[in-house]
């Protein structure tokens, strides 16, 4: 995806081995944000569309905008982010309800329900009521075999590690954080994390736009792995000595091992490290190839390669079934929108958004 270098796309929110995982508190905390809108509104009422709108006139006013896609429908916003502005506006349904903290002083509640025809959605009860009950199954459905996928993926993960040489690894791990941070003081002040995802399982398969978190880097890591040979360890050492130096940084996490750091930024030393392996790829241009899978013994690999190759299998079997009834719950919220869009009045959301962007530009500086 090529993208301009004021946006950034990135998942808020996720569909995971743990059910429906939200980071929306990472956003836009409370203490910098000088405004953040909590938009209501059921399904195919146009919450998106207003933030869609909005990041379309402040990319082109030329302000740095975040898209924090919906994992149950990444063509749908879940958040805005005007971060040159300290500016949010949130998608305040189900399943990441929010509520304002600080009402008035910080957040907003803008309720698109005032701009439906509630009586010819009242005539549709028996259907909506249906149709959410069927996603709600739906989705129940796809948690219990994305549950069941990462048992399959611990049991891989622990037999495969028997292979790993540690001590290899935590050579490397001091040499990439003397060559990261040599230079750089530890700092009575500790930096600041952020934490949000960047692949989601989503109905169009796996979906990422990790090269639009890491174009303002100019040193960019990728570290190539497995499920055993992986740099979650190394991640972590990385981020915890980058704070304790007052350094920034944004961690992108996994779907399937929530915990897993897969991106770690550091904007201030312009620095990425990024996870690359088969569910997840790092597509784009980097500096340096880490290869984490030459840390494994072959001999010792060698003895357990039938019950690890029948362990990914099945990993990948529950996965993509898990997958497959993400995908019917959006075929099924589909059919929910098409009660909701033809009961609401765009032309007045269409006003509200002008309203939004004036009120928005007041904070410029």
């Amino acid at each position: 995806m090529k993208e301009n270098l004021k946006v950034k796309h990135m998942f808020p929110g996720g569909n995971t081995t743990k059910g429906f995982y939200s980071f929306f508190d990472q956003i836009l905390s409370q203490n910098d944000a000088n405004h953040i809108f909590s938009i209501k509104g059921g399904p195919g009422v146009g919450k998106s569309s207003v933030m869609k709108k909005i990041g379309k006139v402040m990319t082109d006013l030329g302000y740095c905008v975040e898209y924090h896609h919906c994992s149950s429908d990444p063509n749908s916003l879940d958040a805005l982010v005007i971060t040159d502005l300290k500016i949010a506006l949130l998608d305040g349904t189900c399943p990441h309800i929010v509520d304002p903290e600080n009402p008035g002083a910080v957040d907003e509640i803008i309720n698109l329900g005032e701009y439906w025809n509630e009586e010819k959605l009242k005539s549709n009860k028996d259907n909506i009521v249906k149709v959410n009950s069927d996603i709600k199954r739906n989705f129940a459905k796809a948690y219990h075999y994305l549950k069941s996928a990462k048992k399959i993926y611990e049991v891989y993960e622990k037999t495969e590690k028997l292979a790993f040489k540690v001590n290899n690894f935590n050579l490397l791990k001091g040499n990439i954080i003397n060559e990261l941070f040599n230079n750089i003081p530890i700092e009575e002040k500790i930096g600041k994390e952020r934490h949000l995802f960047s692949f989601a399982l989503t109905p169009i398969g796996i979906t990422q736009y990790r090269d639009t978190l890491i174009n303002e880097c100019q040193k960019r890591y990728i570290f190539k792995e497995s499920i055993g040979a992986t740099s979650e360890e190394l991640m972590n050492e990385i981020k915890n000595e980058a704070i304790k130096r007052g350094l920034d940084v944004d961690c992108y996490h996994s779907p399937i091992k929530i915990e897993k750091i897969e991106d770690l930024i550091i904007p201030e030393i312009g620095v990425s490290l990024s996870a690359h392996h088969d569910y997840n790829k790092c597509e784009f241009d980097y500096d340096k190839e880490i290869d984490l899978k030459e840390f494994l013994d072959k001999e010792i690999l060698s003895a357990y390669i039938d019950e690890l190759n029948e362990d990914k299998e099945m990993f990948e079997k529950l996965l993509y079934k898990g997958l497959a009834y993400i995908t019917k719950a959006k075929s099924i919220h589909d059919l929910l929108e098409e009660y909701y869009i033809p009961s609401m009045d765009f032309t007045k959301i269409d006003q509200l958004v002008n309203k939004l962007i004036d009120k928005i530009l007041k904070y410029k500086k």
